[in-house]
């Protein structure tokens, strides 16, 4: 099984300003990314953000309500789902529960009338492929969480498909399975040579599978790029929200000198980056990770900050700290010296790992009606 068959090749997709509505409410908004042949892409953001309606748009499970799907040249958002040659992977699996694991990973290849010695070819390869020898004969209900994912993957892989779409596959796995699961991904696209398209709403499930991630919020794409880029540089502070900065609080940008910025704000007064232009006394969000805040045993410096451990979480080699400056402000950090509730402490962060963004419009207006209303 090389990949998907010459048929089904293709060199790019096309989302052209894909929307969809329901009951006259926007659900997706003006979605434009183009997928190449080969790539791992993964729609990520919070529950109710638009990517698994990005999926089903993609699909063919819904229709559009504005814009369109191509496939190099060729219009397909009109086709139907089963015209388009695309396998999917379900959260809830949506194995047979009557049928072995081998009639289960053949059905798909049966609906397509295959002949029946390319049938059992395929099939008995995609067993091979995802390691279930030994269970070919059970029931899906004899079978772990895992083994069952495994199976809806090999139904999938098994059609030789253009694309591969999965909608949080891994989401009911625990924690040990999810990372199996994922290694096990990985491995089945890139040996393939599959092109795959992966919903989740787990940030570091994405980092670690995705070529591109596609960062949505309300319908509408915030960011587009490689891991490295989103995880280092977030576009918003939503984005930077979303994928880990733990640490986000609003200020004041006293003075601006390129893309160096004084922000003062809650106690604190840091030197950060600017992430995009910012005047001085701009309402800003300033956005760290809690990796990137340190402790430290110096008592002079650029961007101090005071504090008093409240809670610890032992994390193996590290702890997971939660500290309160004299303010009332909690700060996440992440640290491997033993610190316990109670203990002062003096916290660092570079100004190149201050990232700080101007309050948008929406966050803008909001604030507003929180200062009249207080007032």
């Amino acid at each position: 099984m090389p990949g998907p068959s010459d048929k089904a090749a293709f060199s790019e997709l096309r989302l052209d300003n894909v929307g969809r509505r329901f009951a006259g409410k926007d659900a997706l908004v003006d979605l434009n990314l183009t997928i190449r042949a080969g790539e791992f892409i993964a729609l990520l953001g919070p529950s109710g953000c638009g990517k698994s309606t990005a999926l089903n748009c993609l699909a063919g499970l819904l229709p559009l309500s504005s814009g369109s799907i191509w496939q190099d040249e060729r219009r397909i958002d009109s086709l139907p789902p089963e015209k388009r040659g695309f396998g999917m992977v379900f959260q809830s699996y949506a194995l047979f529960p009557h049928m072995s694991v081998r009639r289960n990973i053949a059905f798909g290849l049966q609906m397509q009338r295959l002949p029946r010695t390319e049938i059992k070819r395929r099939t008995e390869e995609g067993i091979r492929l995802v390691q279930l020898e030994e269970h070919v004969d059970k029931l899906p209900g004899q079978l772990s969480g895992g083994q069952q994912q495994r199976v809806a993957i090999a139904r999938a892989v098994v059609l030789e498909p253009s694309l591969v779409l999965m909608d949080e596959p891994l989401s009911n796995l625990d924690a040990k399975l999810r990372l199996e699961m994922r290694t096990e991904i990985r491995r089945l696209h890139q040996s393939l040579g599959l092109t795959t398209v992966y919903v989740t709403h787990d940030q570091e499930e994405a980092l670690s599978l995705a070529d591109r991630l596609v960062v949505l919020r309300n319908g509408r794409m915030q960011q587009i790029g490689t891991s490295e880029e989103l995880h280092t540089r977030p576009a918003n502070w939503h984005v930077a929200d979303f994928m880990g900065f733990r640490n986000i609080f609003e200020a004041e940008a006293s003075r601006v000198s390129g893309s160096e910025v004084l922000v003062r704000g809650d106690g604190l007064c840091l030197l950060g980056t600017a992430t995009s232009e910012i005047t001085a006394n701009d309402r800003v969000k300033a956005a760290v990770r809690p990796e990137d805040i340190l402790v430290t045993d110096s008592p002079s410096g650029e961007n101090l900050i005071e504090a008093t451990v409240e809670v610890v979480e032992y994390q193996g080699r590290e702890l997971a700290v939660e500290a309160r400056t004299p303010s009332g402000l909690a700060l996440h950090l992440r640290t491997e010296r033993r610190l316990a509730p109670g203990d002062g402490v003096t916290l660092t962060v570079s100004a190149d790992r201050l990232l700080v963004y101007p309050l948008e419009a929406d966050d803008r207006a909001a604030a507003a009606l929180v200062k009249a209303g207080a007032t």
